[in-house]
């Protein structure tokens, strides 16, 4: 993640973007004031471990008129874009986040943190703090709404993905039950919106009807093509963390991204009402995305980790996905990019975010039997040693029992 936060609002307006990015520094933000810092410390969420100013997480509105982050020292920062971007407001949370949304409406922004809760912020009230809503017992990784702002959609580490109200957050809805991972990504695609597409870390994307938990399909992407094979290391396990879940604005594409994987694979909406995903192309990457996203013309930008290469384009034409290299559209982004590369560099080839999340499976039955040879075998020896004396000699018990065994024998009678 980044330290500082450049944000870009909107492809459209590219010429206004490129005059000139707006840059955050979290370094120089307001810092936490200490009775804040007290209040959250009684409140549980207390630490005296330093975070640094490492961004975790940030999101756009919908309508592109408001724009958040938080970053490793617990703030949350919510900006407005319009007529000109400017932050308006600095707070804190309890715990370090993972996820930010905004509602539908732009007038709630929910937030959920490592250990397992989902707090809403007034964007309205840019000063007010936050409120509990709902929570997990494992740590949270995604959270959505419905297009209707009706369900808060959570998914956490323990493969769960749950349904609320949002209303009223403690009736749950329905659970979306069938990862065997973590639970990485959410989306409700356009055009969709009884649909959830999540994605996780055992390398699957399932699409649900969430308001009933029915899952509709299940996409394993090593059945789609996907290997990780290295003469380095081929005795440890395939492993596609899905880190982001996209769909064009017309509802008629959709596009996964994995964890450190060179590589986006696209699906097309199939028409008519019952049309569920279809694979279709699988764009291999010269470098690790760091992001993506469609435009308002339904092209696919994606953002790669290296300096000289660091972004696509590509268009659908005639079925099919193209690289669109001489775009004057990407000439300019890329131009942008190279001026503004000191707030990317740092972030090239960092650790995955994911990594320490995998379950971790410990094979101790050979141990085990292993262990239990040996006591039987340690057991059997002393029972050898007490039956020998020690020294192959009878034991005192032995030789007292056959001295008085030979004593009461009967002395035959003298023959003459």
């Amino acid at each position: 993640m980044f330290q500082k936060a450049e944000f870009f609002s909107g492809i459209e307006s590219l010429s206004q973007m490129l005059r000139e990015a707006f840059v955050f520094d979290c370094a120089k933000a307001e810092q936490e004031p200490k009775e804040t810092e007290t209040e959250n410390k009684s409140d549980g969420g207390g630490s005296e471990e330093k975070g640094s100013d490492r961004i975790l997480a940030c999101t756009i509105s919908a309508s592109g008129k408001y724009a958040a982050l938080t970053d490793d020292n617990k703030r949350l920062i919510l900006f407005c874009t319009q007529p000109s971007w400017q932050c308006i407001s600095t707070r804190w949370v309890v715990r370090r986040c993972t996820s930010l949304v905004f509602s539908q409406a732009e007038d709630e922004l929910f937030v959920a943190d490592k250990s397992g809760d989902v707090y809403s912020f007034s964007v309205l009230e840019p000063q007010k703090q936050g409120e509990l809503k709902l929570g997990h017992l494992s740590m949270l990784l995604a959270i959505t709404l419905s297009p209707d702002d009706k369900y808060i959609i959570t998914a956490d580490r323990d493969e769960k993905i749950r349904v609320s109200l949002r209303r009223s957050p403690y009736n749950i809805q329905a659970f979306c039950l069938g990862h065997t991972e973590f639970v990485s990504a959410l989306l409700v695609p356009a055009g969709h919106p009884e649909w959830l597409l999540s994605g996780s870390g055992d390398g699957t994307l399932k699409l649900w009807h969430y308001e009933t938990g029915r899952r509709l399909q299940s996409f394993d992407l090593k059945q789609l093509g996907f290997s990780q094979s290295s003469e380095k290391d081929t005795e440890k396990p395939q492993r596609f963390a899905v880190s982001r879940i996209i769909s064009s604005p017309d509802g008629h594409h959709v596009a996964a991204q994995y964890e450190r994987f060179p590589c986006i694979q696209l699906f097309e909406v199939e028409d008519g009402s019952g049309g569920l995903l279809t694979p279709t192309k699988k764009l291999a990457l010269p470098h690790a995305p760091w992001d993506m996203t469609f435009d308002h013309q339904g092209r696919l930008w994606v953002l790669l980790q290296n300096k000289d290469t660091s972004v696509l384009l590509y268009t659908h034409s005639q079925e099919h996905w193209q690289n669109d290299s001489e775009s004057a559209d990407l000439q300019r982004v890329t131009e942008a990019l190279h001026t503004q590369w000191d707030v990317f560099k740092d972030s090239v080839g960092v650790d995955s975010c994911f990594k320490h999340l995998y379950k971790v499976n410990f094979d101790n039955m050979a141990s085990y039997l292993q262990k239990k040879q040996e006591r039987l075998q340690q057991q059997g020896q002393k029972e050898g040693k007490k039956r020998t004396g020690g020294n192959g000699l009878q034991s005192n018990g032995a030789a007292k029992k056959s001295k008085k065994e030979n004593k009461s024998e009967p002395v035959p009678p003298n023959c003459s």
